[in-house]
């Protein structure tokens, strides 16, 4: 019959107490073995209460145990030994950066666990009471850590159990009847257990944000990739065209050369004719003046008479037809054609490019979505300085804290008249004209009716037309803030909007996407008020009114930039 094979660790035979192989076994009642002489040891510290009890188990014992040797178990370890068994397994060395074993003397020994109850940190062999005695067992274990003495009370060297929600901390039971009493004390866990679930309401609100980045990434990916293949696609298409346009130009002159061609063939075959009876007229006109000379001084009057009938006939040759040669003619004409379509085509050209470059710039296609801020933490990246302009203040309107505070105080402030300062409407723009990407800035009031917005630098200062006031022409917009609530405001047009007034208002501006938003901030928090969509043509100027009676404010918030991104 063949042998059983059986798997045997050293661990099962060691003792507990010296953590080395049994020596000289004896094994408890409870079952548990441990070296003579280390158990007996153990019970002498015992000898004072008279009650003896298991280092493993905790079972206790009266009296004192007679301890006999196990015969059996000690047969075994020595077979072991000569099987190979030395000693106990090596503990794990330490690296750089690893807790030690507090236990440990010597050679230094990384710790695999702490224990939260002991407050001390335990190699994988020293941590072996903690699995099997059971009142060990009741204590909490967690991976092993350097930070044990931030569970200990600062004052009274006590376990931090429980946390004191009033400040926010945690403190020992000593703390709740001194410096912590009548304060809302909830034991750790169950805080734990309430700041778990909004952790992982957290987690999962940034899990989902991960998730809407993630496929917005995707798709400005394949925005950029669509871009690019249609622009590929567009200088492939238009070098095609301009090639036929140019092929289509060549052949025009070509066209037009051989025109000239033929017509400069034509008319020299006709002159060469024409030259050529001509020569032959002349040379018979000479012929015919020699003669008549000859004849006209003859001397025989006889022969004059008998002649002179032949010679006072028609001329020798013929008819020859009548010939008009322009001296000035030339091909010049075709040539102002041709200015005349050059001119034409560059014309064209000037018109069309024009309506081509428009059609590339505004083509929606060619337009990748900025990604759009949606915490506070990322709208602080486009925080921008402002500081109100003494020059544009309404009179009864008073300038503190750097001109980043103005006040209605029912009085005179600015004697001086200037030409850009409202004269009726208590109200005053910044120094600062925003335009060509992304701003944001946060404001306060208090008490009153007071307005938030921005304006055009042509916005008129004088008289107390709508068209002077912010928000309430083409030239602006903005948000009037009042213990009744918000509205937001843009030419005639008013809307109210349905939130809790706050004090505190933020103004995001994508001048380039044409987007101004309100906000109503709490802390951290933002709740979008409204948005307006509109072209923005020229830099645009924060501005405020402050309305209603004296001691009305509004403040410009100094906002601190948060870390990059």
């Amino acid at each position: 019959m063949a042998e059983a094979s059986i798997c045997i660790t050293q661990d099962q035979f060691s003792c507990s107490i010296c953590l080395d192989v049994l020596r000289d076994p004896v094994t408890l009642p409870c079952g548990h073995s441990y070296c003579v002489g280390c158990i007996k040891s153990h019970w002498d510290l015992d000898d004072r209460t008279g009650v003896y009890s298991c280092p493993q188990c905790r079972q206790t014992f009266t009296p004192r145990p007679v301890l006999g040797k196990n015969t059996v178990l000690a047969e075994v370890v020595e077979k072991l030994k000569e099987t190979g068994l030395s000693g106990p397994s090596a503990p794990s060395p330490s690296g750089p950066g690893d807790v030690l074993c507090d236990v440990c003397t010597g050679s230094q020994v990384r710790a695999v666990k702490s224990c939260l109850v002991c407050l001390a940190s335990y190699c994988q062999t020293h941590l072996q009471p903690h699995c099997e005695a059971a009142p060990l067992k009741r204590h909490q274990l967690v991976e092993a850590t350097r930070q044990l003495d931030r569970k200990l009370c600062s004052r009274h060297s006590k376990l931090l159990e429980v946390y004191c929600r009033t400040d926010r901390t945690c403190v020992c039971l000593m703390c709740t009847v001194d410096d912590h009493r009548g304060h809302d004390i909830i034991p750790a866990a169950a805080e734990r257990t309430e700041r778990q679930k909004k952790l992982e309401a957290t987690q999962r609100q940034t899990q989902q944000r991960l998730q809407e980045r993630e496929k917005e990434l995707q798709e400005l990916r394949q925005a950029v990739d669509s871009l690019r293949s249609s622009a590929q696609r567009a200088v492939e298409d238009s070098d095609r065209i301009f090639s036929e346009l140019d092929r289509s130009v060549k052949r025009m002159r070509h066209a037009v050369a051989q025109l000239i061609q033929v017509n400069q063939q034509a008319a020299e075959i006709r002159g060469a004719a024409l030259l050529e009876r001509l020569e032959q007229e002349i040379a018979e006109l000479r012929r015919r003046d020699a003669e008549l000379s000859q004849l006209s001084h003859t001397e025989d009057h006889i022969h004059f008479l008998q002649s002179y009938k032949s010679f006072c006939g028609r001329p020798a040759g013929g008819d020859v037809p009548n010939i008009s040669v322009n001296p000035d003619f030339s091909f010049g004409v075709v040539k102002k054609s041709v200015l005349k379509l050059k001119r034409q085509l560059e014309d064209i050209w000037k018109e069309e490019s024009v309506k081509i470059s428009r059609t590339v710039n505004e083509a929606g296609v060619y337009k990748l979505k900025a990604l759009q801020p949606r915490t506070r933490a990322e709208f602080l990246h486009y925080a921008c300085r402002l500081t109100l302009d003494p020059k544009t203040a309404h009179r009864d309107l008073c300038l503190s804290e750097g001109n980043r505070r103005v006040t209605w105080v029912r009085q005179d402030c600015s004697p001086v008249d200037l030409p850009q300062r409202f004269d009726c409407w208590g109200q005053v723009l910044c120094k600062e004209g925003l335009a060509g990407g992304r701003f944001y800035w946060e404001v306060e009031w208090s008490r009153g009716v007071a307005a938030v917005g921005v304006a055009y630098a042509r916005l008129p200062r004088k008289g107390r037309e709508a068209a002077c006031a912010l928000g309430s022409n083409a030239l602006s917009w903005r948000l009037s803030c009042s213990g009744a609530g918000w509205a937001a405001c843009h030419g005639q047009r008013t809307t109210a909007i349905a939130a809790p007034p706050g004090p505190r208002v933020g103004v995001f501006l994508d001048h380039p996407a044409g987007r101004l938003s309100f906000y109503s901030v709490s802390g951290d928090e933002l709740a979008l008020l409204h948005s307006f969509q509109a072209a923005f043509t020229a830099p645009l100027y924060p501005g405020f009114g402050v309305y209603g009676y004296g001691g009305t404010t509004v403040a410009l918030r100094q906002l601190e930039l948060p870390p990059p991104l």
